[in-house]
């Protein structure tokens, strides 16, 4: 996934979206994994078109981001 995008770089000024093998791709699991933490409410963000799923690029970051382990032991 290209993350250098920003809204402005788009001919509409609007946040690029990626497909879910894209996503997939960039996260390193399944299409199958993608699906699954959609169905637990666990991934993502998404929006449908149709039968299609695109997802921001910001709203993937945020959930990136999201994901980080803290250190809660001190270790």
């Amino acid at each position: 996934m290209d993350t250098s995008h920003h809204p402005s770089d788009t001919p509409w000024g609007l946040e690029p979206l990626i497909d879910i093998g894209e996503l997939a791709a960039y996260l390193g699991v399944p299409v199958s994994t993608i699906y699954d933490w959609r169905t637990r409410g666990l991934g993502p963000p998404a929006y449908r078109f149709g039968k299609h799923l695109k997802f921001a690029v910001g709203d993937v970051r945020a959930w990136v981001e999201r994901q980080r382990e803290t250190d809660t032991a001190g270790s």
